[in-house]
């Protein structure tokens, strides 16, 4: 699934052909994609001005002066700017025609993306109670230590968490974690305030190198303009298990904590 880096590169492409322009029309060829595509899109959102395009967590937000659209890409979701008379692939759900005459267009193959709706002055539910962005200065290791105080859930299930802070995934907390030499089996509130220190200088330079490097390409990403991202070639952990550590050269451990694939040296790791 896109990851924060992937959906900032995404936004960062679209912004420069998006922003400003009207949207004219709403083209839905299908009435769902992870969940039912609301009437506002087809009935409010054309004759609208995008004002912005901003992104929260891993959702991306065209706003409106009468709301927004709220788009996630899912497992293998893209979005492209092209020219109003490219012929439609399969699954090419949803297009949004812009004065410009370009479109924009949503392909999304397995449709576990989404096409909400956010009423202007509102806050759509999936985006109520979100802890804040790791890339803000509300985030920072005296935040985490605070919130981690008391709790027995390992480190990198309280990091994955989008009440403790968003966007933050597999990827990027096994990268953090690696390079802050914290065991993710460690419990959340036995880590120490210096350590959380570290972990959040470390998830926000991954982070920011993994946007300026175009994000990281596994499976169905890529950025709007079809280029893959890079930030894979450079992973320290992250689906590396059983390979020689970068900093000891002893085997990298791999298990499942939470259900998802984890990646951590044993040795340098604690």
């Amino acid at each position: 699934m896109p990851e924060l880096p992937e959906v900032e590169t995404t936004r960062r492409g679209l912004a420069p052909h998006v922003e400003g322009r009207r949207v004219v029309t709403a083209t839905l060829r299908r009435p769902d994609l992870r969940w039912p595509i609301p009437d506002e899109i087809r009935q409010i959102l054309p004759g609208q001005r995008i004002e912005q395009v901003r992104r929260r967590a891993k959702y991306l937000l065209l706003d409106t002066v009468a709301g927004s659209a709220l788009l996630h890409l899912g497992m293998s979701g893209s979005l492209r700017v092209l020219p109003g008379d490219t012929p439609v692939r399969t699954h090419d759900h949803v297009d949004l025609a812009l004065d410009s005459g370009q479109v924009l267009r949503f392909n999304d193959p397995r449709r576990f993306g989404s096409l909400l709706w956010q009423g202007a002055g509102e806050i759509h539910e999936l985006l109520a109670g979100l802890g804040p962005e790791p890339l803000s200065d509300d985030f920072d290791g005296d935040y985490l230590f605070a919130l981690s105080r008391g709790r027995s859930a390992p480190v990198k299930t309280f990091l994955m968490d989008q009440k403790v802070v968003v966007g933050v995934g597999n990827i990027y907390v096994a990268e953090a974690l690696f390079a802050a030499g914290v065991s993710p089996l460690r419990a959340a509130g036995k880590v120490s305030r210096e350590r959380y220190q570290q972990l959040a200088e470390q998830i926000r330079r991954i982070l920011g190198h993994a946007i300026d490097r175009g994000g990281t390409t596994l499976r169905d990403f890529i950025s709007p303009d079809g280029a893959p991202g890079y930030f894979e070639q450079e992973l320290s952990a992250y689906g590396r298990g059983g390979e020689p550590c970068p900093r000891c050269g002893r085997p990298l451990k791999q298990a499942a904590i939470g259900q998802r694939a984890t990646v951590w040296c044993g040795t340098c790791q604690r």
